[in-house]
């Protein structure tokens, strides 16, 4: 087999760099970083295969690289590239999905559990010498335990929240999905509901929706009046599915309790932003698959897809627009 040109727009694992290197001459270039946008606009006219993430790679960029085969991307989510004009041009999109989902789905529930019993809060008390007797009523938490989860968007990682909750914490679970699909879990632990009715009736609102036109900006003011009094939101999904002026008005002059974001409208978070010190958000700087395992699972089955794409086999996972 010929070797081929690979531009990696991101860092990987050395043992994963190795294993193109095997096969294929490659270029890194990070347009993220100054000084390698260059770099990586030079390498793409002879790209046959780009891996990296979190980098838009739209129809100008395409323009530039007419000999394109294949994208892998080191992620789950796909809103950074237009599949079906990827799909015109017969570029093949590849994306890692299973191996981060039991990561996301930790890092979710322990957003539920970090809101409600008000952690963060309490450990800045502790931190900034400020606990000097018992808390009183005005630092308690809420419980987590037996009150009622939604889950909006039922895939890999609504399930395994969904398990977590209901397994280990004996929550009601209430879920939506755009298709018809089974709980997983034993009778009567989880119930498909329409959106509305999981607004109305969930103490937490997680959000585990893919990033698409009917999607973007879903959590909306309405949205917003129709949930719960003192109901917590947890977004971990994609930012743009949130309102963000609505979701800052619910939270000051609403009945919206609290708000765990793991992803923004803008990333990384403005410094201007009014979500960074709010007192009712809890923000994380996108971490959901940001574990030393996961990472490297996923660095590894974006090279596989990669290097079985640009042999002309059937790769782990290829995206369906």
């Amino acid at each position: 087999m010929s070797r081929k040109c690979v531009l990696a727009y991101r860092a990987l694992p050395a043992e994963q760099m190795d294993r193109i290197r095997n096969e294929h001459e490659v270029v890194q270039a990070d347009p993220r970083i100054p000084g390698q946008e260059r770099a990586f606009l030079e390498a793409l006219p002879q790209a046959q295969g780009l891996i990296g993430s979190s980098y838009a790679i739209g129809r100008e960029l395409l323009d530039r690289a007419p000999r394109l085969e294949v994208i892998s991307s080191i992620s789950v989510g796909v809103d950074k590239y237009e599949p079906l004009e990827l799909q015109r041009r017969g570029i093949m999109l590849c994306h890692t999905p299973g191996v981060l989902t039991e990561t996301v789905a930790d890092l979710l529930f322990g957003m539920v559990l970090a809101t409600s019993r008000r952690i963060p809060e309490l450990a800045r008390l502790v931190e900034a010498g400020q606990w000097k007797a018992n808390i009183g009523s005005d630092l308690f938490g809420w419980d987590v335990h037996g009150k009622t989860l939604g889950i909006l968007g039922y895939g890999r990682i609504g399930h395994a929240v969904a398990r977590r909750a209901a397994l280990g914490f004996n929550m009601p679970v209430l879920y939506h999905s755009r298709s018809n699909v089974p709980s997983g879990l034993p009778d009567g632990c989880a119930k498909a509901v329409t959106r509305d009715e999981l607004l109305a009736q969930s103490d937490f609102v997680v959000i585990v929706l893919p990033l698409t036109d009917e999607t973007r900006g879903m959590l909306d003011a309405d949205a917003f009046a129709r949930m719960k009094p003192g109901a917590i939101l947890v977004n971990g999904a994609r930012g743009p599915i949130v309102r963000e002026d609505a979701l800052l008005d619910a939270l000051d002059h609403g009945s919206l309790r609290a708000a765990a974001l793991d992803v923004f409208d803008v990333e990384p978070l403005p410094l201007d932003s009014p979500l960074r010190g709010h007192p009712k958000i809890l923000a994380l700087p996108h971490a959901g698959s940001a574990t030393h395992e996961t990472r490297l699972a996923m660095a590894e089955m974006a090279t596989s897809n990669l290097l079985l794409a640009l042999r002309g086999e059937t790769p782990l996972a290829a995206y369906r627009a």
